[in-house]
């Protein structure tokens, strides 16, 4: 059982992670995503759309029945934290980022510590460790009364990133992307 429930945890935690919460953007420029300052260029409303989506497919997915909807809420809940938080750090990041940037581009001497680097990825880590369990605790009640064919589905749909421009099989290794 223990397996089965750290498996569940790895592939919630992993489809989660792919539905991360967006961070506030500054209104649209005209011009592509790039030229607005974003990759995707997706604004919040889209990121909270889209993250609602993959939640209520998730749910409609399973066909859940009226006992197992009200094991649901605890689920949602960890994964809506589990994006919130993974954006809240996506965010420090860029942060760090942009001063680092900034520091160099006023021809400041940057030097990265790599030590330091190390300590705050372990803190990640840790926290993101820290949410996986919130979300196997969360979900562990529900999967208990899960039946084969919800259990073979809820495989399926939390498999996340295998493909798309950036999935596998996508990138400069792969013959795509710039070289």
């Amino acid at each position: 059982m223990k397996k089965v429930v750290v498996g569940l945890a790895l592939g919630l935690a992993a489809g989660a992670a792919s539905l991360a919460v967006a961070q506030e953007r500054a209104p649209a420029s005209p011009g592509g995503a790039f030229e607005r300052g974003g990759k995707s260029g997706f604004t919040q409303e889209d990121r909270s759309a889209f993250l609602d989506g993959r939640i209520a497919g998730m749910k409609a997915g399973l066909k859940l029945t009226a006992e197992q909807d009200k094991l649901w809420p605890p689920v949602e809940t960890a994964l809506r934290d589990m994006a919130r938080e993974r954006e809240e750090a996506r965010a420090a990041r860029r942060e760090s980022w942009a001063s680092f940037r900034e520091s160099k581009a006023a021809g400041k001497a940057v030097e990265r510590d790599p030590i330091a680097s190390l300590r705050a990825r372990s803190e990640r880590m840790a926290k993101s460790a820290a949410s996986m369990g919130k979300l196997a605790d969360a979900a562990a009640p529900l999967y208990a009364t899960l039946d084969e064919g919800q259990k073979r589905r809820l495989g399926a749909l939390m498999v996340r990133g295998q493909g798309g421009p950036h999935g596998k099989g996508h990138g400069p290794r792969h013959g795509h992307g710039p070289r």
